[in-house]
């Protein structure tokens, strides 16, 4: 008897093939101080990620003073998310690359001005980096982990537990609704979109 028969599989077991998935819409949450340079950080980002399609208005961040022991007070928020597709692996090198990117710009002493949050929407999620392991965030390599911050389920994002408290805001929720219908758009033009979300 062959151990395939055994486990009800036959001679020719189906072997699951791995699929690349498509590529993933990247996105870019900016804390920054009131003298933070976020123009040249603008052109800066710009040149590495491609166009800015999509972003917030400033708003004041209040959720936490975490930051400001470090960046200061009267701290503002803002988010963009970038025209050019990218595949979801490549998170991990450009939450080190925007690492490096907060010291370039970073004010004298090295006290930053600007903290980046690099992340990505696909279909079914938004995935942010970060450099804080967490029970519920997975390794990526080279320091950095990930972390699904946000699930689209009921033609809607829903947070889960962990999430941060102004990525529940209606504000933010609408504009991640913006940037998934645009992403959705841009994987029809590529034929690219999964059949199983």
């Amino acid at each position: 008897m062959l151990v395939g028969d055994v486990v009800g599989m036959g001679r020719n077991p189906v072997v699951a093939q791995v699929i690349e998935p498509p590529p993933v819409k990247l996105i870019m949450g900016l804390i920054v101080t009131p003298e933070a340079p976020v123009a040249a950080v603008r052109r800066h980002l710009k040149a590495a990620y491609g166009r800015i399609d999509f972003e917030t208005t400033v708003l004041p961040f209040v959720w936490t003073r975490y930051y400001e022991r470090e960046m200061g007070p009267m701290l503002q928020r803002q988010f963009w998310s970038f025209e050019r597709l990218i595949a979801a692996d490549a998170l991990a090198d450009i939450k080190r690359q925007t690492n490096a990117t907060e010291q370039v710009f970073a004010g004298r002493g090295g006290q930053r001005r600007i903290n980046l949050d690099p992340g990505y929407i696909d279909l079914a999620k938004l995935v942010l980096a970060t450099t804080k392991d967490q029970q519920h965030r997975l390794y990526l390599g080279q320091g950095i982990y990930a972390e699904v911050t946000l699930r689209f389920t009921g033609g809607r994002f829903v947070p889960w537990d962990w999430t941060y408290p102004d990525y529940r805001t209606a504000e933010y929720l609408a504009f991640f609704d913006a940037v998934r219908q645009r992403y959705r758009q841009q994987l029809l033009a590529l034929r690219a979109e999964p059949q199983h979300v």
